[in-house]
């Protein structure tokens, strides 16, 4: 026994060095892991009641529709008929308790529709993407597309947007460059 015990100096300052770790980790986690931290997994109790807390920001989609009952008959049956307002338009909370002290603002096309349909790898190659900058020439995407239904016909009913052409409904004749461009003739 004394071979194997023969210098316990070594491994009793192995177990020292063990048991501070062990002590200034407790301590640690004592003070910076917040209390409740646990309580509901992996969450922080006391969270949930801050967040209850916060001011409401989304209306959901149901508040939009009360006044913007086109919108839905635009989207029917398009790509975007799925996508929430919000999703776009911001948080709208404050405009649907009371429209006339909070003005919903219209979007940025060119920044806004980028987020989802600039080219991507990480996209899936059937999700409709473009090189912005040689797709729209500078312009708004909103010149040729309807917002709430890319590829619908009939976009002189929608107010500011362009008509179709008779080559790709629902898009109207593009910029220098673009496919469907005026160089094209407005049907590629």
């Amino acid at each position: 026994m004394s071979v194997l015990f023969g210098h316990k100096e070594h491994l009793v300052r192995m177990a020292a060095l063990f048991g501070v770790g062990v002590v200034a980790f407790l301590v640690l986690q004592a003070l910076l892991v917040p209390e409740g931290f646990g309580v509901y997994g992996h969450y922080r109790a006391g969270a949930l009641e801050e967040n209850r807390a916060r001011p409401v920001a989304f209306a959901g989609r149901a508040a939009c529709v009360e006044c913007h009952s086109d919108v839905p008959e635009a989207m029917k049956g398009g790509r975007h008929e799925g996508v929430r307002c919000e999703a776009c338009h911001g948080p709208l909370a404050g405009h649907a308790g009371d429209p006339a002290e909070k003005e919903a603002v219209r979007p940025d096309s060119k920044a806004l529709c980028a987020r989802c349909h600039a080219a991507n790898v990480a996209r899936p190659a059937r999700f409709p993407q473009v090189e912005v900058a040689d797709h729209a020439g500078g312009e708004a995407c909103t010149t040729c597309h309807a917002p709430h239904n890319p590829l619908a016909p009939g976009r002189a009913s929608q107010p500011g947007l362009a008509p179709g052409t008779a080559g790709q409904p629902g898009l109207a004749p593009g910029p220098a460059g673009h496919p469907g461009g005026v160089e094209n003739g407005g049907t590629k």
